[in-house]
């Protein structure tokens, strides 16, 4: 008997039983150990993410059936998947999606993943809707994702909402959000710089609300950041300027001719930042009454500032 003879036995044993390389537990271990490995925060979580991704399975099914084998092409995407997040690609990116608000958006590298520090802007917004009688007008400036625009949407139905960015391309993540979520017919998306493209619209004093969350990180600051901001979000939605609150000063001296009388301008901003935003919402005689409040954190993240 040949050995050429065996080894082609071998391979026709192999092909009608096919070896498995590894079971679902043992993939998600190798993941969590090369994830933690390569400087990863909860490195097992975002294998099993990666995993369910793959699968199109919740993570509910991967511990029911954590001894199945994986094999074949999905271990190969399974394997690509774990490499890109090892290279610190942000989790949202790879699988395409991120929580906020309850629901489900789509996120591409084109948007900034949508934060749960941010659904404070939405907190405050809906405060004062329910002060607020009729059809609300509302503009958020800096859309991105349409993350807020299409919660505000979703939460307030009679709304009317104007949302800019400079980005087509993030126009287009933020259009498909809007169409996924069911209320794109009561969002209108425009491209420009904050204000800029509203210039044809009559809605000059005519604005209940102005809600955005603008870049506000300082140039000098880029290098400092987590891996998964600085090398793969978008740095123009990112950096504001020398300062990190040039596009906040922007946005305070314009939004008074937008808004209604006792109208409200809504911001998210950075750590640290509220003295500088509060001392230019002073300088400004349209605004009356303004306060900043503070996320789960403790950290003071939105400033509220209302017109006279």
């Amino acid at each position: 008997m040949t050995s050429w003879w065996i080894l082609s036995r071998l391979v026709r044993v192999r092909l009608q039983f096919p070896v498995f390389d590894v079971t679902l537990i043992e993939a998600i271990n190798n993941a969590a150990q090369k994830l933690s490995e390569n400087g990863v925060s909860n490195a097992r979580l975002d294998a099993e993410l990666l995993l369910s991704h793959v699968l199109n399975k919740n993570r509910a099914w991967l511990i029911t059936h954590i001894h199945d084998a994986l094999e074949g092409k999905n271990l190969q995407f399974f394997e690509g998947a774990v490499d890109r997040r090892a290279r610190r690609e942000p989790l949202q990116y790879i699988i395409g999606k991120q929580e906020f608000w309850g629901l489900e958006f789509r996120v591409t590298p084109d948007v900034l993943i949508p934060r749960p520090e941010t659904e404070l802007i939405i907190e405050s917004a809906l405060a004062i809707a329910r002060d607020r009688h009729g059809p609300l007008t509302i503009i958020d400036l800096c859309t991105g994702s349409g993350c807020i625009a299409v919660s505000l949407a979703k939460e307030l139905p009679s709304a009317q909402i104007i949302a800019t960015d400079t980005s087509e391309k993030a126009l287009g993540v933020a259009r498909t959000n809007a169409r996924a979520q069911n209320v794109a017919e009561r969002i209108r998306f425009f491209e420009g710089d904050l204000f800029e493209p509203l210039e044809t619209l009559a809605v000059h004093g005519r604005v209940d609300i102005i809600v955005t969350n603008p870049p506000y990180i300082r140039a000098g600051d880029l290098n400092t950041l987590q891996a998964e901001v600085r090398d793969y979000e978008p740095e123009t939605a990112l950096i504001a300027g020398p300062d990190g609150t040039e596009v906040h000063r922007r946005i305070i001296g314009a939004a008074p001719h937008y808004l209604k009388p006792r109208g409200i301008l809504i911001m998210e901003m950075g750590m640290g930042q509220s003295g500088a935003l509060a001392a230019m919402i002073r300088e400004q005689e349209q605004y009356g009454s303004f306060e900043v409040l503070k996320d789960l954190a403790g950290i003071e993240r939105v400033l509220v500032a209302r017109k006279r």
